[in-house]
């Protein structure tokens, strides 16, 4: 179960331009922010440590291309669970936290239930996943797979 979100006081006009030089550039040093912003690195290094503590940042991460790790094909999976099985999302979920093979999930509102994103080697590896993972569990009622032929990230905080 995720933790609670902890109480935090709105973000200001320097911790938005903060956040904003962060997505640019997650690696920028405490330095070269506090001289974009204006402020000194203690203030920037300070604001920054608040943002972490209080669940603005949630996690740096490093983006890997996945055909270096022998993952050429990527693919968004739409899973339904039966309708009496809805008691077994959270559980459902947590299975979900420990294949490889899944890069990220989300639980959704609407007609489907998670939408799932994987990295792998190919159309097998895709159908062996489904497979699997999916269709063999019996509180999936249907799922339908898009393959990704271009994932363009975005660089705004919007």
């Amino acid at each position: 179960m995720p933790e609670p979100k902890k109480i935090r006081p709105p973000l200001d006009a320097l911790d938005h331009k903060l956040l904003s030089l962060l997505v640019a550039d997650a690696r920028a040093t405490n330095q070269s922010l506090a001289d974009a912003l204006g402020i000194a690195p203690s203030t920037c290094l300070a604001r920054l440590k608040a943002l972490k503590e209080t669940g603005v940042i949630e996690r740096f991460t490093i983006d890997v291309d996945p055909e270096a790790l022998g993952r050429s094909l990527q693919a968004l999976i739409s899973v339904r669970l039966r309708p009496g099985a809805r008691h077994l999302m959270q559980s459902f979920a947590e299975d979900l936290r420990s294949v490889a093979d899944i890069s990220q999930f989300f639980v959704l509102a609407g007609t489907d239930d998670f939408l799932i994103h994987v990295k792998v080697r190919d159309t097998a590896h895709v159908r062996e996943f489904v497979l699997e993972h999916l269709s063999s569990n019996p509180a999936v009622a249907a799922t339908q797979t898009n393959l990704i032929f271009e994932h363009v990230w975005g660089d705004s905080l919007n």
